[in-house]
């Protein structure tokens, strides 16, 4: 509900999400589908709209649209088919696209908001969590051409053309910008979960066109919706929904018509400006492609549900389960695959599964944001990480040791963590030495050691930094409590 203006509104928000798929050739053709080429070099008469080109489909493509359906829930109809959009654009040579009307490869079907897909300053009170945004469909077409403008003149490069190109519409049930930023971050987990796409959207693999409305509370009509193009990150979702609700917001106040449209989002100065009125799906002459059979989706279905790898959710449920880490521990840890592979190889096999998501998350997490390099690209291997964390365990190294070895693994990473914690000369101190600190530590503090007599365990703590400090840190901090608290309380 917006309350920046004069007046309450219920706002409906519905996104249209264009996902590139990961396929090695194009929607219709043979050419390569690649990113980061010289432009122009990826082309043929198909993707060129040459007169006489006829179109093959990409069964890697339809798999890649079931596979994204059925994890997301959708349905698939028995029979889809495929259209022709009429489409007057410089980048889209043929004047039409190929698309899907009528009969998409899915139906139905949501989007589960994660906790952490939000942005960092609502996480913590999230209005409606657990909320899924439902979707209307996911239909496959062809990718246009990329076009540049200049100052004086535009280029277009068709290596995009034609790549295979997955649109998922959602239902109009977003209400907060808030919800729209959260909603394109768990899709955008879910298709990487799939591995259909990697979804960057700074590399063009996913962009979005929103559509909002507003209308008075009470009112069940949805009022006219508004289109937003020309959104390439998902904070500028965010930031173009803010506008555009309180411009509606403040329009409405003054009791001002909202016409229908499609604007453009200006990044560089936050506003929308008008580009046309919009459409309809009539204005676009959607006919069936003469040259492109209906295709039978049954067995695809079938071989798709035999493959189909744990959602995010489903991930964090059973590192909760398995590794008896918390809820928010696994959710940061499943938000990514790629991080979520290297914990569950650091945890395979180590003696607390639960220290190692500690490492994980505090430490490792970190430095690699610190140095900007990716979890894939991480120096330090997982089975490494795994060694630390067990010589922390068994004793070998304190806390404070480990630290200084994981800093030093970092950077060499043929070394192993027992290696250097000797170079290092992290030898830890014989029971005997502990025995001899923890007396010392009595003795020069009367007060604390009476207090944890009395039952105070907060005293431990105290008394365990002051053996540490006599043993210079090599004593093992577990150890050295359970030793005080043999010795005061025995």
């Amino acid at each position: 509900m917006s309350t920046a203006t004069n007046k309450p509104y219920l706002i409906s928000i519905g996104l249209e999400v264009h996902v590139q798929l990961n396929t090695q050739s194009k929607m219709f053709c043979s050419c390569p589908a690649r990113y980061g080429d010289e432009p122009n070099t990826l082309t043929c008469p198909v993707c060129l709209g040459l007169p006489g080109a006829m179109p093959v489909l990409n069964l890697g493509a339809i798999k890649r649209t079931i596979r994204s359906g059925l994890m997301l829930g959708c349905e698939t109809p028995p029979i889809v088919k495929w259209d022709r959009k009429s489409y007057f654009y410089p980048d889209m040579p043929k004047n039409y696209q190929i698309t899907q009307f009528d009969l998409p490869l899915c139906e139905g079907g949501g989007v589960p908001l994660y906790d952490l897909a939000y942005p960092k300053e609502v996480q913590k009170n999230i209005p409606c969590p657990g909320k899924v945004i439902a979707l209307t469909r996911i239909h496959l077409e062809e990718d246009v051409a990329k076009s540049t403008h200049h100052s004086a003149y535009s280029t277009i490069d068709f290596n995009r053309a034609g790549t295979p190109l997955m649109e998922i519409v959602s239902e109009p049930d977003i209400t907060t910008p808030d919800e729209a930023f959260a909603y394109l971050n768990s899709l955008r987990q879910i298709l990487v979960y799939a591995g259909v796409s990697d979804a960057d959207m700074e590399k063009g693999q996913m962009r979005c066109d929103v559509n909002v409305s507003l209308r008075p509370e009470g009112q069940q009509e949805l009022g006219s919706k508004v289109e937003l193009k020309n959104l390439n990150s998902m904070s500028a979702v965010r930031r173009s929904l803010y506008y555009e609700i309180e411009r509606q917001g403040e329009a409405l106040d003054k009791q001002e018509t909202i016409v229908q449209s499609t604007r453009r989002w200006d990044d560089a100065i936050g506003e929308t400006r008008l580009m046309r009125t919009k459409e309809d799906a009539h204005d676009y002459r959607y006919l069936p492609d003469p040259d492109l059979l209906p295709l039978h989706t049954s067995d695809l279905v079938a071989e798709a549900s035999q493959d189909l790898p744990e959602l995010p959710h489903q991930k964090v449920a059973r590192f909760e389960q398995d590794y008896g880490i918390t809820h928010y521990d696994a959710s940061v840890l499943a938000s990514s695959q790629n991080l979520a592979d290297y914990y569950e190889q650091a945890a395979a096999g180590a003696s607390s599964a639960k220290k190692v998501a500690n490492w994980v998350i505090n430490n490792l997490l970190a430095v690699l944001n610190e140095r900007a390099i990716q979890i894939s690209d991480c120096p330090l291997s997982a089975d490494k990480l795994r060694e630390l964390v067990d010589l922390v365990e068994a004793g070998q190294v304190s806390n404070t040791q480990a630290k200084e070895v994981f800093a030093l693994l970092l950077d060499a990473p043929d070394k192993s963590p027992a290696q250097i914690a000797k170079e290092k000369g992290f030898e830890p101190a014989d029971s005997s030495e502990v025995a001899a600190f923890i007396d010392q530590a009595i003795a020069a503090n009367p007060g604390p050691a009476g207090e944890v007599t009395d039952g105070n365990d907060k005293a431990i703590n105290f008394l365990t930094g002051q053996v540490m400090k006599l043993s210079r840190g090599k004593a093992n901090p577990k150890q050295v409590s359970e030793g005080i608290i043999a010795r005061l309380r025995s």
